[in-house]
């Protein structure tokens, strides 16, 4: 264990706020990018390629390609990457998850810069280094880049289907138990915290649960939500890990989406996971609760199916997704305090079938 410093990358163009698509191609010129390849989430050209493509020709940038994406199969994100122009000089991805990972990768392979352009805010991947590709038919986190740029549209993201706010939402008040996992590691001598990144998750989530807001697509509340979820990404990138952001939490909804019949977004299992954690490791979870009941997380969770037998089976199964961390979960104590909670808990068993 060296003490040097480790270089970190930080996004150099950061932009969020209303109606910025529009102003694409003057913030890329300013960084001055001439010539791009745009990767777009499925559907999304005829919704917003006409705003992108006008905004970058008035700027003078070229499109070199545009290509709207379905498949993230680690060999086709491969042979499409190196069928690229080589002149190419930034990659944007514009859409959810998919479109995001295939131009992260992308990037990677290339040695481009990424433009991360999401279109809802489901959690905290389009800020961070990480990409989530398909190899051999299971879907695998794979380190890519950090991005150059972050770009959102409050306008854009406030229009995404209610799922993903609360999906958002879910993942970031996770920072909260995974801060504590994280700490709880480091004091049974398995890792050590690394202080910048610890401070940098839990002023993102701090700054968020405080928040006033009338309702879920207030401007105010989801600007809070992408700048926090936003500095999240960043905490991992100053870490080197995930740590500072995922947690045990994280870890069930890793189990859950590896051995449940029915998946569901990632967000929303680990907002469930996390109030259940906070309880386990009694530690905020008045602060989770407040958020989760007020912003309407409990009550949409409720209707997505998700079930007690797949949450006892996910408790169990966690300490295998990550055997090299050693979260709460990664005890038995605590794992057996874990199922009598979600058992005797009125609003776990309120959500869960």
């Amino acid at each position: 264990m060296g003490a040097d410093n480790h270089q970190i990358v930080v996004p150099s163009l950061l932009d969020v706020r209303k109606g910025n698509l529009a102003e694409i191609g003057r913030l890329l010129g300013r960084h001055q990018f001439k010539k791009v390849v745009i990767f777009f989430g499925m559907g999304l050209t005829d919704m917003l390629g006409e705003k992108v493509f006008a905004s970058m020709k008035e700027a003078g940038i070229d499109i070199l390609e545009t290509k709207e994406v379905s498949d993230i199969d680690i060999d086709s994100v491969v042979d499409h990457a190196f069928q690229l122009p080589f002149q190419t000089e930034a990659v944007i991805g514009i859409g959810g998850g998919k479109a995001l990972d295939a131009a992260k990768y992308t990037a990677l392979l290339r040695k481009w810069p990424f433009i991360s352009v999401p279109t809802s805010t489901s959690n905290d991947g389009f800020s961070s280094s990480n990409t989530s590709l398909t190899i051999h038919g299971r879907r695998i986190s794979v380190h890519a880049k950090m991005p150059y740029g972050i770009l959102i549209d409050i306008d854009v993201v406030k229009n995404a289907p209610e799922c993903f706010i609360y999906s958002g939402v879910g993942d970031l008040v996770s920072k909260i138990t995974a801060a504590e996992d994280w700490i709880f590691e480091e004091q049974n001598g398995h890792t050590r915290v690394d202080d910048c990144a610890l401070m940098l998750s839990k002023k993102a989530v701090n700054s968020f649960v405080r928040t006033d807001f009338g309702t879920i697509r207030d401007d105010l509340f989801l600007k809070e939500l992408v700048d926090s979820l936003t500095m999240a990404g960043i905490s991992m990138e100053i870490a080197g890990n995930s740590a500072p952001t995922s947690g045990s939490e994280h870890l069930i909804s890793h189990a859950l989406d590896t051995f449940s019949s029915k998946p569901q977004l990632h967000g929303i299992q680990v907002g469930v996971a996390s109030y259940l954690m906070s309880k386990v490791q009694n530690h905020r979870y008045e602060r989770i609760t407040k958020v989760l009941q007020d912003t309407g997380f409990f009550t949409f969770a409720k209707t997505v199916g998700m079930t007690m037998a797949d949450f006892d089976m996910a408790i169990d199964r966690a300490p295998e997704m990550k055997p090299m961390r050693y979260t709460f979960l990664h005890v038995a104590n605590y794992r057996e305090l874990a199922h009598q909670i979600l058992h005797d808990d009125p609003i776990l068993k309120d959500i869960l079938a």
